[in-house]
């Protein structure tokens, strides 16, 4: 077993964000990324390789300039890409949080769910007249066929952004093109039960100038016999006019979730269901680097490191931990060369980071 420095840095539980992020941090690995944030140890992704497997992974990180970040690029063939080889009548590239995902990532009756994320579509974006969803709000469960929410533009003259409750009602249209070209930073909030409350407000990111704006106080959110709510972003189009659509890439970026509950004074106040996860110094690191990790409640903590293809190598933190932020001490030198993997797993929430070791 290595040598292992950890270190109490900060006792400070009520400074910390309650909430769990997804951010793309380089090439490579990106669906493992994606699923060990929102559904550890199942897969978080949809997509349409079954049928396009020489195009390789239909998400990418990419940098992006504006943002000066990386950030998810999903792209969408209109040939020959489908939705997994079930439905050929359209096609899919999307990420969610599902029946395995843990609990804090599950939107249940009385809970007050907020949603943040960051998109960007191209100019002259071709959406088809039928659907071509962004983002969705789905119940799992029950009725669970139609979603609840649905973020989605649309063919017209002028092409529109539609915001559509239930699958049916269209609450906000907006013109697309206040979206084209240009990154929007989304907001969606909701209050989960038959008579719940909703609002979606979504700026531009360069000035802050809101593009789409909505908001209800009496509106279903989940149904009945509906177990729970999870969120779903990318590109679910339909195919029935092809000829309609062009080939797109789609930017996404700052994936957040985060559970509020209200307190007995009817505050609202935030569920402790996020970790921060970083590497201190440095990046490429030979043969020793400090990895940083925060913890806003106490849990059974794990930290290890895994080879790219997932396989453990170390487990550098193991065991009962308070509210804190904490720095370890990870040596290397029986390593060759390559990209590792450092995770950080407690009882409410992980993530898990690339690191390059060179020799």
């Amino acid at each position: 077993m290595r040598s292992i420095v950890l270190t109490l840095l900060l006792m400070s539980p009520f400074a910390l964000l309650a909430q769990t992020v997804l951010e793309a941090d380089g090439p490579g690995n990106t669906y493992e990324l994606i699923s060990s944030v929102f559904a550890p140890g199942g897969d978080a992704v949809e997509n349409p390789e079954c049928i396009h497997p020489q195009f390789g992974r239909h998400i990418a990180e990419v940098w992006d300039s504006v943002l000066n970040q990386h950030v998810f690029e999903f792209y969408s063939h209109v040939t020959p890409d489908n939705d997994r080889c079930i439905n050929t009548d359209r096609q899919r590239i999307e990420i969610k949080t599902y029946e395995p995902s843990p609990n804090y990532l599950k939107g249940v009756v009385g809970e007050i769910v907020v949603y943040k994320w960051k998109f960007k579509i191209a100019a002259g974006y071709k959406p088809s007249s039928s659907f071509t969803h962004l983002h969705q709000i789905k119940a799992v469960g029950g009725n669970d066929g139609d979603p609840i929410f649905t973020l989605t533009p649309r063919k017209g003259s002028p092409n529109k952004m539609e915001l559509i409750h239930d699958n049916t009602t269209k609450v906000m249209i907006v013109d697309l093109s206040l979206f084209e070209g240009v990154w929007v930073e989304c907001t969606e909030t909701v209050k989960i039960g038959a008579a719940g409350t909703y609002s979606l407000v979504i700026k531009r990111v360069s000035d802050g100038a809101v593009v789409l704006s909505y908001s209800n106080g009496n509106i279903m959110t989940i149904r009945p016999d509906n177990n729970f709510l999870r969120p779903k972003w990318g590109i679910y189009r339909s195919l029935n006019s092809p000829s309609d659509l062009r080939d797109e890439a789609v930017r996404f970026a700052g994936f957040r979730i985060q559970e509020i509950t209200t307190g007995v004074d009817g505050s609202q106040v935030s569920v402790p269901a996020s970790i921060v996860l970083h590497q201190n110094y440095p990046n490429p690191f030979n043969p020793v680097t400090m990895i940083g990790f925060t913890i806003p409640k106490t849990s059974l903590v794990t930290l290890k490191i895994c080879s790219a293809l997932g396989q453990d190598v170390a487990t550098l933190a193991h065991g009962q931990m308070h509210p804190g932020e904490y720095s370890v001490r990870f040596d290397g030198s029986a390593l060759s060369s390559g990209i590792y993997l450092y995770q950080l797993q407690t009882e409410y929430s992980s993530s898990v980071k690339k690191m390059a070791l060179i020799k």
